[in-house]
């Protein structure tokens, strides 16, 4: 199928691995040109030259920080600037601090909030302006299936994802008018640096190994298996492009059917 993404603009945050990574190559191999960040230099230019050798997109690659508002501010210019609008935004950040409430601390919850919920309301600040301007846009915020469904051990995840998926519905409806398309994706066990994180800190508390941990996981995932980061970026380029025109205001869970939530 065709996503129509030809020459279209996207910008995708936190982009050097992971989720963004998938996504930005989802959306480049469907013709986008593609804006990506990440705080780390030399793993941004790293990024930039694989996508340049698995698409052959144009490709720009932008130094920024989605928990500091000038960094945001800064991406969304230097984007625009460069490629004269933005019609698709990818919000994501890496995940909170896992752990339990009892081995979280006030200062935790302070810098979960900066990562998770304060960056994907700069970043809406500064995108919605420009795509008012040209008559529309898609944005697509990366939350998680504790959305759905609380995790162990993910205290903060399951707190302040929730947060991201309220604005994500409000502002569904108060940017409709304006054809601007914003919706949430969930996903589950997605085999990334992330999750291996988690499987470690998994690991330590129960005194096992990481794989050990995941083989865990996928008894609870009725496709019994993690997803791959390539089945994420497709699902995510999907709901960016105007091929999903229609569908704005929902959490697409792509979870391998681990939830058993009904809505």
């Amino acid at each position: 199928m065709d996503l129509e993404l030809k020459d279209k603009v996207a910008l995708v945050t936190a982009a050097s691995r992971g989720l963004g990574y998938a996504t930005a190559q989802a959306l480049a191999r469907e013709g986008a040109r593609v804006a990506i960040c990440a705080r780390k230099e030399d793993a941004l230019r790293e990024a930039t030259q694989r996508l340049l050798v698995e698409t052959h997109a144009d490709v720009l690659p932008v130094i920024a920080d989605v928990t500091k508002q000038a960094d945001v501010e800064r991406l969304v210019k230097t984007t625009r600037e460069h490629f004269g609008s933005i019609d698709m935004l990818f919000i994501n950040a890496g995940g909170p601090r896992p752990g339990n409430f009892s081995n979280l601390r006030p200062a935790d919850w302070e810098s979960a909030t900066q990562l998770t919920i304060q960056s994907v309301v700069w970043l809406a600040y500064a995108v919605v302006p420009i795509m008012r301007e040209k008559g529309g846009g898609s944005i697509l915020a990366n939350t998680s299936v504790t959305v759905r469904m609380p995790l162990d051990g993910l205290t903060l995840s399951n707190s302040l994802r929730l947060a991201v998926v309220g604005m994500v519905k409000s502002l569904s409806v108060e940017l409709g008018a304006d054809n601007i398309r914003i919706n949430a994706i969930a996903p589950g066990w997605t085999r990334t640096e992330r999750v291996d994180e988690i499987l470690r800190a998994r690991a330590e508390h129960n005194v096992s190994t990481l794989e050990e941990e995941a083989a865990k996981i996928t008894t609870d995932v009725p496709l019994r298996r993690m997803a791959s980061s390539e089945e994420f970026g497709r699902i995510a380029a999907f709901l960016l492009s105007p091929i999903a025109s229609y569908i704005t205001g929902i959490t697409l869970v792509v979870d391998g059917g681990m939830s058993k939530a009904l809505m």
